[in-house]
C-alpha cells in the first residue's frame, strides 16, 4: 500500500515501521499509516453499514421527527467538516500548480473522507424523516472517527514539538478544526431527539422510556434508572409502571401467532388430503418409475402420520424467527470476544517474563483487558434483553392462543384436557418456553465456544489437550443417555403434575363438600400419594444430573504446567459451555415436552360454526327447524338424540319435560351447536340467549353480570331487574347493583345466582330464549313471580320464542305446546289437552304428579335409574358443564352457605376495600403477599430446616472443601509454574504433579457431595413445604376460600411449587458458587499484589450499594408481578367454566380483549423486572472489571517484584470472577424472595373433649339462644334460635329466599362459629368439642351433588371404611344398583373431574348413597331434590322414610311437597323462627306457611 500510494522518494515514509511503533519507550505510528489506515478506517465502517441500516430504516418507518435545533447543529456541522475535508484537498491541488508535488494520498483521504462526511450529513437527515430518536450506527462512527483523529493529534504535536517552525500550518489548523468538530459530533450524536410526530408515546399516560432514550442510555440500560430510584425510596406500585411497548402487547403478538398457525393448519390439512384422496394422479406421474406407485398405495392404505400433523416449531419460528437472528449476531460477538481475556493474558504474562519490555505496553494490554471485558458486558446484556423480550412475547403468545382455542374447543376435546392440564399449559408450559429463549443460542454457542477454546489450548499445551478432550468426548454419548432418560422422567412428571392441579382444582372447587364429610385428610392422602410419585421422577432426574456434573468437574485433572494459567482462564471458559450444556438439552427436553402439549391442544378439533344456521332465514316457517337431526357429544360417543323432527312458531312457549337423563338439556345444547350434528337440518332465527341449568356468574359487579357487555339502557334495565325479582336482593347487597360478586358468584345464594343468569339473558333482549330449568333453584313463591312476570304468556319476553326445559308441573297448562322426551327420542308432542287426550306417557305421568301424590308403588321405583343407565346418559349434563367439571360444583360455594349469605358476606368484602371499581376487592389474600419489604432471614432459615439442618450444613460444609482446593490446586499451580528450570526440565514434577491431582480428585468428590446434598435437600423442601401447605389450606376455615380466587391457588399450587422442586436447587448451587468464587478472587488478588487492599473495599461498597438499589425494586416488580398472574388464571377458570354462555351470547372477543389485558397487565410488570435484572447485571459487571483492570495494573506496577505465576493466578482468577457472577446473583436473590407459602389460619381438632363413640344415641339437637354471623363486623343472620329437635324427628325447614334456612345447617357443621348462644346433641355442646368428630357423626346430602374424579368406590367411601356388601347395599337402597351393576367396571366406574359422566340425577343418588352408608343419628338434606324429577324425588323421600325411621331428619326444601307429611315445620323468616307446628296446623293457622303452599298450588 505504501509503495502505491506513496511512491518512495521525498517525503515519503514506509506503512509500518516497528522500531518506531514497538520497540521504544515513546510509542508513534508512521506518517503513511496516519494518513491511510487511520482515516480510512472510520469511512470504510460506514460504507460498509450504510446499505443495511439504509434498508432497515426503510422496513421500519417510525413516523417523522420535526427539526431541531439539536438535528441543525449536527447537519451544520456534518457540512462544515465536508468543506473542511475538501479545503484539504483543494489545497493540494493549488500545491500541485505551485510544483509541489505530495504523493497521491494526500488528493485520496480528502475525498474519502469528505464524501463519508456527506454520507453522515445525509444519514442525520434520513434517520430524522424516518423517526429515529438516536442512532448508534453515527455513534460509533464518530466515535472511532474521534479514536483515529486521537492518535494523529497526539503525533502531530510530538512532530510539532521536535521540528519547530517547519510545521504544514494549512494541514494542522484544517486537522485541529476537523479534530474538534468531530468531537463535537461524538457529543451531540450522545443526545436523544424529540419522538416523531403521532407516535403512541405522546399521547400516552407513563409511556415506557425505551423507545426514547439515547443509544448510550440503551446498552447501558440507563434508562430504567428513573424507575429503580423510585422503588429504591418507596415500594412499588402498578400505577408507576410503564405501558407495554406496542410490539410486545398481546395484540400484535397473539394475532401474529394465530396468522402463522392457521397457515400451517391450512397447509398440513392440505397434504393430509392429497395424500388420501389422489392416488391415480401421483402414480401416473411417477408410473416410469414401479416402486414408486407401491409407495404411493402404501402411504393412501395409512396415511402418514408425521406429515398431517401441524408443527408447533415452525410456527414460532416464523413467528419469533427475526429476533433470534439478533440475539443470534449479538452471541457471536460475544462469544468471540469471550477469548480476547485468556489471549491478552498471555501477553501480559509474557510482558512480566520479559524484564526489558516497555512499561507502556502492560499499561496498554490492561487497558485492552479493561475494555474487551466492558465491551462483552454491553454486548452480552443486548443478547439477554432481546432473549427475555422475546420469551416474553413467547409467553403472551402462548397463553392468548390457548385462551382462544379454549373458546371454540369441542366437548369432546374438553373431555381430554382438563382445567388442570389447560392450567398448566398456561403457567408452567408457557414459563418453559421463555427459559427456552434464553438458553436456546446455547445449542450452537456452547460447541463453538468448546472449539474455539481447544483450538487455543491446543495451541498452549500442543497434544496432551488430547487426554481432556477424549474425556469430554465420552462424555457426549453419556450425556446423551441421559438427556434420553429425563426426557421420559420429564414427561411422567408433568403427567403426575396435571393430575395432581387437577385434583386440587376439585378440591378447591368442592371444599364445602369436604369440609362437611369431614373428608379433607383423605383427599390430602390423594394429593400427597401423587405428589410422592411426582418426586420420585424427580429424584431419578437428580441423581442422573449429578453424576454428570462429577464428570465434567472431574476433567481439569489432566493438565500440564507450561503454560497453565492461561490454559486455566481457557479451562475456565471451556467449563461454562460444558455445565451449562447439561442445562440446555434439559430444558430442550422440557420445552419439547410442553411443545407437544401446546401443539395437541392446539390441535384439537374445533366446534362447526355452520352446523346450525343461525341468522334470518328467509322463507322460514318457524323460528326454530329441526328435521331429522341426530346429534353426539363427540365424534365417537353413540348419538345422544336421534331423529329429533319438530318446529317452533314465533313467538310461542315451549315446555320439555322428562325424567331425569333423557336428554333435555342435550336437547338444548343441540340448539345451541355446542353437539356434534350427525345428520338431518337445525335453523335458529335471530340471536339466542340461553339460561344454563346452573348459573354462571362472572367475578364482576353485579350490574356487568346482567348487562354482560351490552350497552347500559336505564329503564329497561330497572324493568328487567323488577322482572327477575331482584329488587330487594340488591337491596341488601353492600353496594347495590355495583357491588362486586366474588368467583363463580360466592356472595349469591343458589336461587340469586340463577336469576341473575335470567336477568342477564332477558337483558340481552334476543329473538329466541332457551331456559335450561332456571325456576328449580328458587322457591315456588319467587319462581310463580318469575314465571308470570317473564317467561310466561304475559311475561316481559311474551312475544319471543321461549323454550323451557321444567320438571314443575304447575306451569305446564300455560304452554303453547309440550315436548315429552325419553332416551334421547321425544316421544310426544303437542299442547297439554292434546296430550292429556293421547292418555300416553305424559298424561300418566300428570296423573302421578298434579296432585303432589307421594304414593308410589315399590315396583316403580326402579324405573327412571334403568332408564339413567343407558350410555347416552353420558352427555346429559356435558351441556351446562360444557365438559368443564367445575361447573358442576359451582354453586357449592355458595348454595349451602345459603340465600342469607348473599347480603352478608358481601359487605364483608366491599367494606374492607370500599372502592368498588378496585377489581382487587376479592384479592384480600394476594393483598397480603404484596406488603412486605426486605425478606426476612427467617424464611431462609425456614427453607434451610425443611432441608433439614443436618443436610444444609453438610452441603455449606462441602461447598467450603470444593472451594479451599481450588484455590489450594490453583495457588499450588502457581508455586510450580515458577519453579526453575534445569537443563530444559523442572525439578520435582512428581510431587508437583500428584499433588495437584490429588487435589483436583478431592474437588470433584465434593462437587459430587454438594450438587448431591442440595438436591436431594430441595427435594425435602420441596416435599415439606408442599405438605404444609395443603396442610394448611385444607385446614382453613370456609371464609378463606370465599374471599381467596381460587387462580390463586392453583397458582400456588402449580407455578409455585414447580420453582420449588426444579429452580431453587439449582439456583443455590449457583449462589453458593459465585459466592465461594468471589471471595476466593479477593483472597488470591491479596496475596499477589497486597496492593489491591486499597481498591477491594470501595469496589464491595459499590458492588453492595448497586444490590441493595436494586432488590428494593427487584422484589417489589416481582411482588407485583405474581399479583398480577393470578387474575390471568381466575379469568381463564372463569371462562372455560362460561363457555356454552359466552357462546350462546356471542361474546367471545368481549372474553378475548378482557384476557388480553389481563396478560398485559401481567407483563407490564414483568418487563421492567427483566430490564432491572439487565440493569444491575451491567453495574456489577462494571465492577468485576474494574478489578480485573485493577488486578492487572498492579500486576504491570509491580511487576520487578512478581512472579509470572502470581500475576497470571490474579489475573485470571479475576477475570473469573466475572463469568460466573455473570448468571448468578441477580437471579437468586429475587427468586428465594418469593417462596413462602401463604399463610392461613388454622382449624384444630381438639383431643381432649372427644366425645364417647356411641354419641349421639338419641340424635336429640338443641338450638339454645343460637345466634349466628359471618363476621365480627356484620349483623346476626341467624337471631335468638330457641328450638328443640327430639331424637327421631323429621323437621322440615321452609321460609322465603334467604331467611336463613342454609345459615342453620352451617352453624351445626361449625362451618360458621356460633355468635353466641349454643347447639347441644344429645348433652354435648358441638363447639367443644374436634370438628372432624363432629362432622363424622353427621350427615348432609348436599344441595348441590359434588363428586370428585376416581372410583365410585372412592366417592362413596374414600377412608375405605366399609365392606363391599355394606357399599351394595346402600346403592341398592338409593335405587343406584341396577345401574352400577351396568357399568363394566360396576364400584370402580371412574367418575370424570366433578362426576360429569353421571347426570345430577344420578349425583343426586349418588350422595342419598353416602349418606346411607353413613348411617348417623342426624341427616340434613339441604334442598337436595331439587335438580330432580319428581319421580326420583318420591324415591329419595321414600328411601329417607324407610333406611332413617330412627334418625333425626332436618330438611330444606323448596319443593312443599315432599315436607308435607313430616312431623314438624319450622317456617324461618329474617333469621328467626316465626312458626314451628306440624304441617296440618300451620295450614289451618293461615300464615306464611300456608301462603307458600298456595304459591305451590297444594292448597
Amino acid at each position: 500500500v505504501g509503495a502505491g500510494i506513496m511512491p518512495k522518494g521525498k517525503g515519503s515514509s514506509p506503512l509500518v515501521d516497528w522500531n518506531l511503533t514497538w520497540h521504544t519507550e515513546n510509542p508513534d505510528f508512521t506518517k503513511c499509516f496516519q494518513n491511510t489506515v487511520l482515516v480510512w478506517v472510520p469511512c470504510i465502517y460506514l460504507w460498509v453499514c450504510f446499505p443495511i441500516y439504509f434498508l432497515y430504516l426503510r422496513r421500519h418507518d417510525r413516523g417523522y421527527i420535526q427539526m431541531s435545533h439539536l438535528n441543525k447543529a449536527k447537519t451544520a456541522l456534518g457540512l462544515l467538516l465536508w468543506i473542511i475535508c475538501w479545503a484539504d484537498l483543494f489545497y493540494s491541488f493549488w500545491e500541485r500548480s505551485q510544483n509541489v508535488f505530495r504523493p497521491p494520498v494526500f488528493v485520496i483521504s480528502p475525498t474519502v473522507l469528505g464524501i463519508t462526511m456527506l454520507l453522515a450529513t445525509f444519514l442525520i437527515q434520513f434517520e430524522r424523516m424516518k423517526g429515529v430518536q438516536s442512532s448508534g450506527v453515527m455513534l460509533i462512527f464518530w466515535f472511532t472517527a474521534l479514536l483515529c483523529a486521537t492518535i494523529i493529534f497526539r503525533s502531530k504535536i510530538l512532530h510539532a514539538l521536535k521540528l519547530g517552525p517547519e510545521v504544514d500550518v494549512f494541514r494542522y489548523v484544517t486537522f485541529y478544526s476537523y479534530f474538534v468538530l468531530v468531537l463535537i459530533q461524538l457529543i451531540l450524536s450522545c443526545f436523544p431527539e424529540r419522538p416523531p410526530l403521532f407516535s403512541e408515546t405522546v399521547n400516552d399516560s407513563n409511556p415506557c422510556p425505551e423507545s426514547s432514550a439515547s443509544f448510550l442510555s440503551k446498552i447501558t440500560f440507563w434508562w430504567i434508572t428513573g424507575l429503580m430510584i423510585q422503588g429504591y425510596r418507596r415500594p412499588l406500585e402498578a400505577k408507576d409502571l410503564w405501558s407495554l411497548n406496542k410490539d410486545d402487547t398481546s395484540g400484535e403478538v397473539v394475532q401474529g401467532l394465530a396468522k402463522y398457525w392457521e397457515k400451517e393448519c391450512a397447509n398440513t390439512n392440505k397434504q393430509a388430503i392429497k395424500m388420501v384422496y389422489s392416488p391415480k394422479k401421483q402414480t401416473k406421474s411417477s408410473n416410469s418409475n414401479g416402486d414408486v406407485t407401491e409407495e404411493v398405495e402404501a402411504l393412501i392404505v395409512k396415511p402418514s402420520q408425521r406429515n398431517s400433523a401441524p408443527s408447533l416449531l415452525k410456527v414460532l419460528y416464523k413467528t419469533f424467527g427475526p429476533y433470534f437472528l439478533m440475539s443470534f449476531l449479538f452471541k457471536a460477538c460475544h462469544d468471540l470476544m469471550m477469548f480476547s481475556g485468556p489471549e491478552i493474558l498471555k501477553l501480559l504474562i509474557n510482558f512480566v517474563n520479559d524484564k526489558d519490555a516497555p512499561n507502556w505496553q502492560g499499561y496498554l494490554y490492561t487497558g485492552l483487558l479493561f475494555a474487551c471485558a466492558c465491551l462483552q458486558t454491553l454486548i452480552l446484556h443486548q443478547y439477554f434483553h432481546i432473549c427475555f423480550v422475546t420469551g416474553m412475547r413467547l409467553k403472551t403468545a402462548v397463553i392468548g392462543a390457548v385462551y382462544r382455542k379454549a373458546l371454540v374447543i369441542t366437548n369432546s376435546a374438553r373431555k381430554t384436557s382438563t382445567v388442570g392440564e389447560i392450567v398448566n399449559l398456561m403457567s408452567v408450559d408457557a414459563q418453559r418456553f421463555m427459559d427456552l429463549t434464553t438458553y436456546i443460542n446455547m445449542i450452537w454457542s456452547a460447541p463453538l465456544q468448546v472449539i474455539l477454546a481447544l483450538y487455543l489450548l491446543w495451541q498452549n499445551l500442543g497434544p496432551s489437550v488430547l487426554a481432556g478432550v477424549a474425556v469430554m468426548i465420552l462424555l457426549v454419548p453419556v450425556n446423551a443417555v441421559m438427556a434420553m432418560k429425563t426426557k421420559t422422567y420429564q414427561v411422567a412428571h408433568m403427567k403426575s403434575k396435571d393430575n395432581r392441579i387437577k385434583l386440587m382444582n376439585e378440591i378447591l372447587n368442592g371444599i364445602k363438600v369436604l369440609k362437611l364429610y369431614a373428608w379433607e385428610l383423605a383427599f390430602k392422602e390423594k394429593v400427597l400419594g401423587i405428589r410422592q410419585e411426582e418426586l420420585k421422577v424427580l429424584k431419578k432426574s437428580v441423581a442422573l444430573s449429578t453424576f454428570a456434573v462429577y464428570v465434567l468437574v472431574d476433567k481439569n485433572n489432566v493438565l500440564d504446567a507450561q503454560k497453565a494459567f492461561v490454559s486455566l482462564a481457557l479451562f475456565n471458559i471451556l467449563r461454562f459451555p460444558l455445565n451449562i450444556l447439561p442445562m440446555v438439552i434439559s430444558s430442550m427436553v422440557q420445552a419439547s415436552v410442553s411443545l407437544e402439549r401446546l401443539r395437541l391442544f392446539l390441535s384439537h378439533e374445533e366446534l362447526d360454526p355452520d352446523s346450525i344456521i343461525r341468522g334470518s332465514i328467509k322463507d322460514a316457517e318457524g323460528s326454530i327447524i329441526v328435521k331429522n337431526a341426530t346429534f353426539s357429544w363427540s365424534r365417537n360417543d353413540p348419538p345422544s338424540l336421534n331423529d329429533i323432527n319438530f318446529t317452533v312458531p314465533e313467538g310461542s312457549l315451549i315446555a320439555i319435560v322428562g325424567q331425569v337423563g333423557c336428554g333435555k338439556s342435550s336437547l338444548l345444547s343441540a340448539l345451541l351447536g355446542e353437539m356434534d350434528k350427525r345428520e338431518g337440518y337445525v335453523a335458529v332465527k335471530g340471536s339466542v340467549a340461553y339460561v344454563p341449568q346452573q348459573a354462571w356468574i362472572q367475578n364482576a359487579a353485579l350490574k356487568d353480570n346482567i348487562i354482560f357487555g351490552r350497552e347500559m339502557k336505564e329503564s329497561q334495565y330497572k324493568r328487567v331487574i323488577e322482572a327477575c325479582a331482584l329488587l330487594p336482593d340488591i337491596e341488601i347487597l353492600p353496594s347495590g347493583d355495583r357491588t362486586e360478586i366474588g368467583e363463580k358468584g360466592v356472595n349469591l345464594s343458589g336461587g340469586q345466582k340463577q336469576r341473575v343468569s335470567l336477568a342477564r339473558a332477558v337483558y340481552c333482549n334476543t329473538d329466541v330464549y332457551l331456559f335450561d330449568d332456571p325456576l328449580s333453584a328458587v322457591d315456588a313463591h319467587v319462581g310463580k313471580h318469575i314465571f308470570d312476570k317473564v317467561i310466561g304468556p304475559k311475561g316481559i319476553l311474551k312475544n319471543k320464542t321461549r323454550i323451557l326445559v321444567t320438571h314443575g308441573v304447575s306451569y305446564l297448562p300455560l304452554m303453547d305446546r309440550i315436548i315429552v322426551m325419553t332416551d334421547g327420542k321425544i316421544s310426544e308432542m303437542g299442547s297439554y289437552q292434546e296430550l292429556l287426550k293421547q292418555d300416553g306417557a305424559f298424561a300418566e305421568f300428570l296423573r302421578t304428579y298434579a296432585n303432589a301424590d307421594q304414593d308410589v308403588e315399590n315396583g316403580d321405583a326402579n324405573s327412571p335409574t334403568v332408564k339413567e343407565g343407558k350410555p347416552m346418559e353420558n352427555g346429559v349434563l356435558a351441556n351446562e358443564a360444557t365438559g368443564k367439571p367445575i361447573l358442576r360444583q359451582l354453586s357449592n360455594s355458595s348454595t349451602y352457605s345459603g340465600e342469607t349469605r348473599k347480603s352478608l358476606n358481601q359487605t364483608s368484602t366491599t367494606e374492607l376495600q370500599k372502592a368498588p371499581a378496585e377489581k382487587n376487592a376479592w384479592k384480600l389474600t394476594e393483598a397480603d403477599t404484596a406488603k412486605t419489604g426486605r425478606v426476612k432471614a427467617i424464611v431462609y432459615w425456614e427453607y434451610m430446616k425443611s432441608i433439614g439442618l443436618l443436610i444444609s450444613f453438610l452441603s455449606i460444609f462441602l461447598f467450603m472443601c470444593n472451594h479451599i482446593a481450588a484455590l489450594a490446586s490453583n495457588y499450588w499451580l502457581s508455586l510450580w509454574t515458577d519453579d526453575p528450570v534445569i537443563n530444559g526440565t523442572q525439578q520435582h514434577t512428581h510431587v508437583r504433579l500428584g499433588v495437584y491431582g490429588a487435589l483436583g480428585m478431592s474437588q470433584g468428590i465434593a462437587v459430587f457431595g454438594y450438587s448431591m446434598a442440595v438436591s436431594i435437600g430441595g427435594i425435602f423442601a420441596s416435599r415439606h413445604l408442599h405438605i404444609d401447605l395443603l396442610h394448611n389450606v385444607l385446614r382453613s376455615p370456609m371464609s378463606f376460600f370465599e374471599r381467596t380466587p381460587s387462580g390463586n391457588l392453583v397458582n400456588r399450587f402449580s407455578k409455585e411449587i414447580d420453582t420449588i422442586d426444579s429452580v431453587i436447587p439449582q439456583i443455590i448451587k449457583m449462589f453458593m458458587g459465585s459466592l465461594f468464587n468471589v471471595i476466593g478472587a479477593c483472597i488470591i488478588i491479596l496475596l499477589a499484589t497486597p496492593i489491591a487492599a486499597i481498591v477491594i473495599p470501595p469496589l464491595g461498597l459499590v458492588y453492595f450499594f448497586v444490590q441493595r438499589f436494586y432488590v428494593a425494586t427487584s422484589r417489589q416488580l416481582k411482588r407485583l408481578e405474581s399479583v398480577s398472574r393470578s387474575p390471568v388464571y381466575s379469568h381463564f377458570n372463569e371462562t372455560l367454566l362460561g363457555v356454552s354462555v359466552i357462546r350462546a351470547f356471542e361474546e367471545q372477543t368481549r372474553f378475548k380483549l378482557q384476557s388480553d389485558l389481563k396478560v398485559d397487565e401481567n407483563q407490564k410488570a414483568y418487563f421492567p423486572s427483566i430490564v432491572a435484572n439487565r440493569w444491575l447485571a451491567v453495574r456489577l459487571e462494571c465492577v468485576g472489571n474494574c478489578i480485573v483492570l485493577f488486578a492487572a495494573l498492579f500486576a504491570v506496577i509491580a511487576r520487578h517484584s512478581l512472579s509470572p505465576g502470581l500475576v497470571g493466578l490474579s489475573v485470571s482468577y479475576s477475570l473469573q470472577v466475572i463469568y460466573f457472577r455473570n448468571l448468578s446473583s441477580t437471579i437468586v436473590i429475587n427468586r428465594l424472595c418469593h417462596y413462602k407459602p401463604t399463610p392461613q389460619t388454622l382449624h384444630e381438632t381438639k383431643q381432649q373433649t372427644a366425645p364417647p363413640n356411641s354419641w349421639p344415641h338419641e340424635g336429640q339437637v338443641e338450638f339454645r339462644g343460637y345466634g349466628l354471623r359471618y363476621r365480627e363486623d356484620l349483623d346476626l343472620v341467624l337471631k335468638n334460635i330457641n328450638v328443640t329437635i327430639k331424637g327421631g324427628e323429621k323437621v322440615g325447614i321452609v321460609g322465603r329466599t334467604g331467611a336463613g334456612k342454609s345459615s342453620l345447617t352451617l352453624g351445626l357443621f361449625r362451618i360458621n362459629e356460633s355468635a353466641e348462644g349454643e347447639i347441644i346433641i344429645d348433652g354435648v355442646n358441638v363447639a367443644k368439642i374436634g370438628l372432624h368428630d363432629l362432622r363424622f357423626k353427621i350427615t348432609i346430602i348436599p344441595q348441590d351433588p359434588v363428586l370428585f374424579s376416581g372410583s365410585l368406590r372412592m366417592n362413596l367411601d374414600p377412608f375405605d371404611k366399609y365392606s363391599d356388601e355394606e357399599i351394595w347395599t346402600s346403592l341398592e337402597l338409593a335405587h343406584l344398583k341396577n345401574f352400577v351393576s351396568s357399568l363394566p367396571d360396576k364400584l370402580n366406574h371412574e367418575c370424570s373431574e366433578g362426576g360429569e359422566n353421571l347426570s345430577v340425577g344420578q349425583r343426586q343418588l349418588v350422595c342419598l348413597a353416602r349418606a346411607l352408608l353413613r348411617k348417623s343419628k342426624i341427616l340434613v338434606l339441604d334442598e337436595a331434590t331439587a335438580a330432580v324429577d319428581l319421580e326420583t324425588d318420591d324415591l329419595i323421600q321414600s328411601t329417607i322414610r324407610t333406611q332413617f325411621e330412627d334418625c333425626t331428619v332436618l330438611t330444606i326444601a323448596h319443593r312443599l311437597n315432599t315436607i308435607m307429611d313430616y312431623e314438624r315445620v319450622i317456617v324461618l323468616d329474617k333469621g328467626e323462627i316465626v312458626e314451628c307446628d306440624s304441617p296440618a296446623n300451620l295450614l289451618q293457622k293461615k300464615g306464611i306457611f300456608y301462603s307458600m303452599a298456595k304459591d305451590s298450588g297444594l292448597v
